[in-house]
């Protein structure tokens, strides 16, 4: 069952349009259709109010009806509002260029992500493969938070009062967020203090190796560098580690002077 969610409408927001945006996130990758029970489930609002407001994102093209099945699917408006988040951020103008060269020139993965709630969001990824790659990963993909490098040295660069409180959120979404796997994090989050980076495999076969990057007047951004059909050893990340916060350095330096 959904959990319930508060909105905050009034002064601070408006209770409908955040109703909207939920109903836009229950679509996830690999589900191409929903009816307003699935998102009335997903989402833990009313099915009057889901009915609703889909025929007002409908009206307002965000949604296309699909009568065969009674059921929605996002518009291709959608992604027209992605890519104008892609192509304006000043974050991916300015360091795009250099992940491409350094995915090169190390001929490694190279990725940028920030938080989406819980789960960490590709704003970019080169893929460095000269033959074609078991797992692609694109820009728009979401990774758990707590399992992966760039979740963790994300968790390593927020405030500790938010780095708590996201905490406390794995273990609600997840019986999986067990007392072992938070340590695990916790730990991780000590290596980036210690070393610069975190490293973890949470794939078969991929090492990836990620580090925070924290600028007054940005939001807190994670970087890493992945190697896949490996087998993670101390060595081999700590060579990726060196080259990441190398690299993270001349990209925080870019970022402050522009």
């Amino acid at each position: 069952m959904a959990q319930m969610r508060r909105y905050a409408g009034g002064v601070d927001g408006n209770r409908s349009l955040e109703r909207g945006i939920e109903i836009l996130r229950a679509f996830r990758p690999g589900i191409d259709t929903l009816g307003n029970g699935e998102i009335a489930e997903r989402t833990g609002l009313p099915r009057s109010t889901v009915s609703r407001l889909t025929r007002t994102l409908v009206n307002s093209g965000m949604l296309d009806e699909v009568r065969a099945e009674r059921a929605y699917r996002l518009a291709a408006s959608v992604i027209s509002v992605g890519h104008a988040m892609r192509t304006g951020s000043p974050v991916l103008n300015a360091i795009g260029p250099m992940m491409r060269a350094e995915s090169a020139k190390r001929r490694l993965n190279v990725g940028l992500a920030t938080a989406d709630r819980t789960m960490m969001v590709y704003l970019e990824s080169i893929r460095y493969s000269p033959r074609a790659a078991l797992r692609n990963v694109v820009a728009g993909q979401q990774v758990p938070m707590e399992l992966t490098s760039l979740g963790r040295a994300y968790l390593a660069g927020v405030a500790e009062t938010e780095r708590e409180r996201l905490l406390k959120l794995f273990k609600r979404r997840s019986t999986a967020a067990t007392k072992a796997l938070l340590a695990d994090v916790r730990r991780s989050i000590s290596a980036v203090g210690r070393e610069g980076y975190c490293a973890v495999s949470w794939q078969p076969a991929v090492l990836a190796v990620a580090t925070p990057i924290v600028l007054a007047g940005l939001p807190v951004y994670a970087l890493n560098m992945s190697l896949q059909n490996v087998d993670r050893s101390d060595a081999l990340a700590h060579q990726i580690g060196a080259h990441l916060n190398a690299f993270a350095a001349k990209c925080k330096e870019v970022l402050a002077g522009g």
